[in-house]
């Protein structure tokens, strides 16, 4: 039996800044967003820290959508899924 197809990881480039050499797009594994949380932190070490707080929880100036829907920590991935990481917008 083959692997579940991993979920495509998009990363904003405010996030990738921070870690060189890091791609805008990755695969990561999961059945759910903590999962692939923490596959992405597994292949970008420190990277969980800049998304999750203490809690943890996605941290406030932070979202993720899986399949184009608002997603929390314990949000099903399926597999193939597009998951983007979005940083919040504000000003005035």
């Amino acid at each position: 039996m083959a692997a579940a197809a991993p979920a495509i990881v998009h990363l904003p480039r405010s996030l990738v800044a921070l870690f060189p050499g890091a791609p805008r797009r990755l695969e990561a594994f999961g059945a759910t967003v903590a999962d692939v949380l923490d596959d992405l932190d597994r292949q970008v070490p420190g990277m969980r820290n800049r998304l999750l707080d203490a809690g943890p929880e996605i941290r406030a100036h932070i979202n993720v959508y899986v399949a184009a829907e608002r997603a929390g920590l314990d949000t099903r991935v399926p597999p193939g899924a597009d998951v983007h990481i979005v940083p919040a917008v504000s000003g005035g």
